[in-house]
């Protein structure tokens, strides 16, 4: 595959398939080669809006297709495990949009299947490969704010969202915490590993899923994080990372900042921009340029996204939930795999 494009097939046709696509089609290393959609006329109207050769009115025809070299599969969540699996056992790659899975349990099979294939298998967590949140994670890791004592992360969407909307269907994996907590979640995750303890409290819709979760996770180092995520009231997205010797702000947008503020115990704050050279903030290209540098290297997954992060943040959001009293249908009591046996 070195010095050739790679060649992508997109599996859902929706809003976050498109924006992925206008940035991927921009890089001259990528070649957007199929899209694939339960509707044929919905694939045709994709395909003829970004030049795309082959449409498919069904999953199975791309996950087929040998002519693709990586499938990024942009569907709601609570179908993540079976597209991504179709397209595993048919031999293809694949970058699976977020959360993850349904649960952990569907998560696990993933990525056995995965590496049971040998494919490459990415959760598709934008913020890891935004480069400016990699700056602030080395500099945690580096010691430049001592050991991490706090962080603190929300993201809120005012709304309102009718019954109808996917965030409010339990049938699509609906609620705030897998749409938007994961991000909160993730950050905190980034920084402090899979947390001992979680404790959660949340608003249920008249449909069983949340309106709006908090929860407070806790490690054995003493650190703790306070994530917050809404579909009823729009929130800063800010995100706080405090530390021994120091603080790091992000104001806003803490999943692809344009800049945050390194404050130090005894110097003037300091704050760190994203290249402009890098295109938008929040242009999804750089987890596209992480998927084709892996598979160049032969890599079945990403250091940036490991597989084990991400079975580790489905882990704690399945013991959110289950703190929450939020179950999905068809999800069983085997499906409550968490990082900790203690009730809220």
């Amino acid at each position: 595959m070195v010095g050739e494009p790679v060649r992508w097939g997109i599996l859902a046709t929706g809003g976050i398939a498109a924006a992925f696509t206008a940035d991927l089609v921009d890089l001259p290393d990528a070649e957007v080669v199929a899209v694939a959609s339960r509707s044929p006329e919905s694939a045709r109207a994709f395909a003829e809006r970004f030049g795309i050769p082959r449409a498919y009115g069904g999953w199975g025809a791309l996950a087929e297709d040998g002519d693709v070299d990586v499938v990024y599969v942009a569907t709601p969540h609570s179908a993540h495990r079976a597209a991504a699996g179709m397209c595993l056992e048919a031999g293809r790659n694949v970058l699976c949009e977020k959360a993850f899975t349904l649960n952990a349990r569907e998560a696990g099979e993933l990525v056995a299947l995965a590496r049971e294939r040998g494919s490459f298998l990415m959760e598709a967590m934008w913020m890891y490969c935004n480069p400016l949140v990699r700056r602030l994670a080395g500099l945690v890791r580096d010691g430049v704010i001592g050991e991490v004592r706090t962080v603190q992360a929300d993201f809120g969407l005012a709304g309102p969202f009718p019954p109808s909307h996917r965030l409010r269907d339990p049938l699509q994996g609906g609620g705030a915490l897998l749409d938007l907590g994961v991000y909160p979640v993730s950050f905190a995750q980034l920084l402090l590993g899979e947390p001992a303890d979680v404790t959660a409290r949340a608003v249920l819709s008249d449909e069983g899923v949340d309106l709006q979760t908090a929860a407070l996770l806790s490690w054995e180092s003493g650190a703790l994080a306070s994530v917050h995520c809404s579909v009823v009231g729009g929130t800063a997205t800010s995100a706080s990372v405090t530390g021994s010797q120091g603080r790091i702000d992000i104001p806003s947008g803490f999943f692809f900042p344009d800049h945050f503020v390194l404050h130090r115990d005894g110097r003037e704050p300091e704050t760190f921009r994203a290249d402009p050279s890098a295109g938008p903030r929040n242009s999804l290209k750089h987890e596209a340029l992480e998927v084709m540098r892996a598979l160049r290297a032969g890599e079945t997954e990403s250091p940036l996204v490991p597989l084990e992060g991400s079975l580790a943040v489905m882990r704690t959001l399945d013991a959110i939930r289950d703190r929450v009293g939020v179950r999905y249908p068809g999800e069983s009591s085997q499906d409550e795999n968490e990082p900790v046996a203690t009730p809220a």
